[in-house]
């Protein structure tokens, strides 16, 4: 059960679901998107880290060996090198980034299930155009994020390199800099988003139970799994776009553009540099967005504000049936009862060769006052 910390009713009937009412409905999802979205960074960012490496490494290219064997090799080595904290590397900026990032493609998602579903109830295709609202909404936030973070990520690959800053990296990259790739990012935020949240909320009412209810643990399962097929399909239109965020060294390939990345890649390092990091992405992915949605959803229930609107099915607080507790009257004259005792108490400082002060019970004197 979710004990709710505030419950707010909005509005006394759906009727009344003004277009203030609307917004403000928005506002509240997208602060909770904010918060959630933090959540489920942090807890993922190292594998993040891992991942963008990974993907950045050129084993075609004239640079010589490559610096990580795997996944792994590459998170022992920045530990190693770098130290832990190392595996933060440009977590600030992704913090800034990621919350309105996941708000707003929370908040639109919902708000367009909102639309075209009747009374709760969404046909598939209607799941889908939501989730590829919602994707593509969150490019104006993920670009200028997402190119931050991968420069901080890869500096410290260079030994000896000055530290970068993320003040310094969008300084020098200007406004329109920021969006470079954008065509690759949303090449790879809509079908994500289009493939995940359908599969969630499948996946979500495949768990409730007998009552209709999602657990924690539901919840958390239900987004980690609708993250793996997501992050899995979408990873060539990742390693595109990392590729052609990141400044190339002396001796890397250069890319144009999506097309020509895509070329060269798979000339350079074969098809199968397409996936690299596809590992990682979804170890990233799938615990990221469990934790959000986990935490998106409890916010809702902690913090419930009704606006008239419809909720995601299995979202509301469990309701559990009150029970009156049960009243047990004394019966007097039950086998056991105080009455059955009477006759045995009445008398005992006689009984057994006893002497004790008289002892009389006050049911037995009151009824031989009654018989007098």
């Amino acid at each position: 059960m979710t004990h709710r910390l505030a419950e707010i009713k909005a509005v006394s009937s759906p009727d009344d679901r003004s277009i203030f009412i609307q917004i403000l409905e928005s506002v509240y999802r997208f602060t909770l998107g904010s918060i959630a979205g933090a959540a489920g960074a942090t807890a993922v960012y190292p594998i993040d880290l891992v991942k963008t490496r990974m993907q950045n490494q050129r084993s075609g290219s004239l640079v010589g060996e490559v610096a990580y064997r795997n996944s792994w090799d590459c998170f022992k080595k920045v530990i190693r090198h770098e130290g832990v904290l190392g595996l933060y590397r440009g977590l600030v900026p992704q913090l800034v980034g990621v919350a309105p990032e996941k708000a707003i493609k929370l908040t639109v998602n919902d708000f367009v299930r909102d639309k075209i579903g009747t009374n709760g109830v969404i046909p598939l295709y209607g799941e889908i155009l939501a989730g590829a609202c919602a994707g593509a909404s969150q490019v104006i936030f993920t670009n200028p994020m997402e190119i931050v973070k991968i420069r901080l990520q890869v500096a410290g690959e260079i030994a000896g390199a000055a530290k970068v800053r993320a003040w310094s990296v969008v300084k020098e990259l200007g406004l329109f800099g920021l969006y470079k790739g954008a065509r690759a990012c949303l090449l790879r935020d809509l079908p994500f988003s289009a493939i995940y949240f359908p599969v969630y909320a499948h996946t979500k009412q495949m768990f409730t139970d007998e009552d209709g209810y999602n657990s924690p643990i539901s919840l958390l399962l239900s987004g980690a799994i609708a993250g793996v097929p997501a992050a899995a399909l979408m990873t060539p239109a990742d390693v595109i776009k990392t590729r052609l965020q990141v400044v190339a060294r002396t001796g890397q390939t250069t890319y144009t553009g999506i097309l020509d990345a895509a070329r060269k890649i798979i000339q350079e390092e074969g098809h199968r540099a397409l996936w690299k990091g596809t590992a990682a992405r979804v170890c990233r992915s799938s615990p990221q967005f469990g934790v959000t949605l986990l935490t998106y959803e409890l916010l809702q229930r902690l913090f419930f504000v009704d606006f008239g609107g419809s909720r995601p099915v299995g979202s509301e607080v469990k309701k559990v049936k009150t029970v009156e507790p049960t009243v047990f009257k004394q019966n007097a004259d039950h086998i056991g009862g105080y009455q059955a005792a009477v006759p045995i108490v009445n008398g005992i400082e006689t009984k057994f060769g006893l002497s004790l002060p008289r002892f009389a019970s006050s049911i037995g004197t009151s009824a031989s006052s009654a018989k007098t």
